[in-house]
C-alpha cells in the first residue's frame, strides 16, 4: 500500500527539471551536453544587486521578515507598477513570496474551490495544471497552435467558459512559446470577461522585461476587470535572479490578505537578504535589464534563423521570453536503428542521447507535437546545439 497522500500521488514531476537532471547525469559521465532545457538566464546577477545583499548581511537583516514582505520592497514594487505599467497599487495589495511559482500557487489555493474550473491556454507552463490539482480544481485547456502564434482568441475563451469557471491563467510573454499578447488581443479577451463577473484572471508576467515588441502590455490595464486581475511577477528572469527566489503578487486587497494568511502558515516571509536584493533591483539602474534583453533578442534571431534551415520543422518568431517552441510532427514515426520516435518526449530524448542537446518535449506543455528550446545560453552554444540537432534529425528515416 502506498502511504503517500492521494493529493501527492496525483501530481506529475516537472519535465523541465527531469530533462535537466538527465542532462547533468550525462555531463557527469564526461559527455559534452548543451543544456537548452531549463528556463533561466545565463547571466550573473548584476553587481549592484549583489552589493545590496552583502550590505543587508552586514546590517544584520538576518531575522524573520514580515509575511507579506518588507514594506520597503512592497513600496518599490508599487513604484515599479506605476512607473512601468501605469497601474496604481498600494503596499497592502502586494505579497512577496519565495518565487513567482509560490505566488501562483498561493493565488490558486486561495481562490479555487474543489470542482471549480480554471481555463488554461495551451501550450502552457508545466506547473499550472499541477497547481490546479492541488486546489482540487479542474483544468480546462484551450489550445492555440503555431498557426495562431500560440495565442487564444476571444471566441475560444468564450466557448470554454461554463458556470463552474473560476479563473483564467494568462501568461504573456509566454513560457513555453515566447508569444506575447498585444493590447488589442488583451482587449478582446477583456470584452469577453466583462460579461462574467465571477471569473478572475491570474496574469503571469514573470517574463515582462524580456520582450521584443517595445512595450509590455498587462491585462490589468483595463479598468472594467482590474478588480479581478491578480498580477504575478518577480525578479528571477528580468534581473537574472532565479536562485534568489523572490516573486510577488499585486492583487485586490482581499486576495492579497488571503495569500498572506496562507503563506503565514506554511512558509512565512521570503528570505530577508533576497528581499533587500530585490529592492535594489527595482529602485536601481535598469540598464542591466535592457542589456540582457538585447542579448536575448540577438539570440532569438540567431536560433530562429538556424532552426528554419532544418527540413520538417515549423518555426514561428517568438516575441518575448527566451524560448522557441517548434512544431516537429514531421519526425513522428521516424526511426533510427529500430528505435521509433512516437512522441515529442521521445524526440527530446533522442536529441539528448544522439545529439547531446537537452530540450523538453511538448507533451509536458500540452502540445505533444512540439519541442521547446531555451536560448538562454551563449551564441556559440546555440550555433553548436542547432548544428547537432540538424545532424541528429538527418539520421532519422
Amino acid at each position: 500500500m502506498n502511504p503517500l497522500s492521494a493529493r501527492l500521488q496525483s501530481l506529475s514531476p516537472s519535465e523541465t527539471f527531469a530533462m535537466a537532471q538527465k542532462s547533468n547525469e550525462l555531463k557527469a559521465q564526461g559527455i559534452d551536453v548543451i543544456n537548452m532545457s531549463v528556463g533561466e538566464p545565463d547571466f550573473a546577477t548584476p553587481n549592484h544587486i549583489k552589493e545590496a545583499a552583502k550590505k543587508a548581511i552586514d546590517n544584520n537583516f538576518s531575522f524573520y521578515s514580515p509575511v507579506p514582505g518588507f514594506p520597503e520592497l512592497r513600496k518599490a514594487i508599487c513604484s515599479k507598477l506605476k512607473n512601468e505599467n501605469n497601474l496604481d497599487f498600494d503596499p497592502a495589495q502586494i505579497v512577496v513570496s519565495g518565487g513567482a511559482k509560490q505566488s501562483l500557487c498561493n493565488v490558486i489555493l486561495s481562490i479555487v474551490n474543489k470542482g471549480e474550473e480554471v481555463i488554461i491556454p495551451a501550450p502552457y507552463w508545466v506547473s499550472y495544471p499541477e497547481m490546479v490539482k492541488l486546489a482540487e480544481g479542474k483544468s480546462v485547456f484551450v489550445y492555440a497552435g503555431i498557426e495562431q502564434d500560440f495565442k487564444i482568441t476571444a471566441k475560444q475563451l468564450k466557448s470554454a467558459i461554463t458556470s463552474k469557471t473560476r479563473a483564467l491563467i494568462l501568461c504573456s510573454p509566454s513560457n513555453p512559446t515566447g508569444s506575447v499578447y498585444t493590447r488589442e488581443e488583451l482587449k478582446s479577451l477583456t470584452d469577453v470577461l466583462i460579461k462574467y463577473p465571477n471569473i478572475y484572471v491570474i496574469s503571469d508576467e514573470i517574463y515582462e522585461h524580456i520582450n521584443y515588441i517595445g512595450k509590455h502590455e498587462s491585462i490589468a490595464q483595463f479598468e472594467a476587470i482590474r478588480e479581478r486581475v491578480i498580477i504575478v511577477n518577480g525578479v528571477s528572469k528580468g534581473y537574472a535572479m532565479t536562485g534568489w527566489r523572490i516573486g510577488w503578487i499585486a492583487a485586490p486587497k482581499w486576495i492579497a490578505s488571503a495569500c498572506g494568511l496562507l503563506q503565514g502558515q506554511y512558509t512565512s516571509g521570503a528570505s530577508s537578504i533576497s528581499q533587500k536584493a530585490a529592492e535594489a533591483a527595482y529602485i536601481g539602474d535598469q540598464a542591466c535589464v535592457e542589456e540582457m534583453r538585447i542579448a536575448f533578442e540577438r539570440r532569438k534571431n540567431l536560433i530562429t534563423k538556424l532552426l528554419k534551415e532544418i527540413p520538417g520543422l515549423k518555426v514561428n518568431d517568438p516575441k518575448g521570453a527566451f524560448y522557441i517552441f517548434i512544431e516537429c510532427s514531421y519526425y513522428m514515426g521516424k526511426r533510427l536503428e529500430g528505435k521509433k520516435i512516437e512522441t515529442a518526449a521521445d524526440l527530446a530524448m533522442y536529441l539528448l542521447e544522439q545529439g547531446h542537446v537537452a530540450c523538453v518535449g511538448g507533451d509536458a506543455f500540452g502540445a505533444p507535437e512540439h519541442i521547446r528550446f531555451s536560448y538562454a545560453t551563449s551564441d556559440e552554444d546555440i550555433k553548436n546545439a542547432i548544428a547537432r540537432v540538424k545532424d541528429a534529425l538527418a539520421k532519422l528515416n
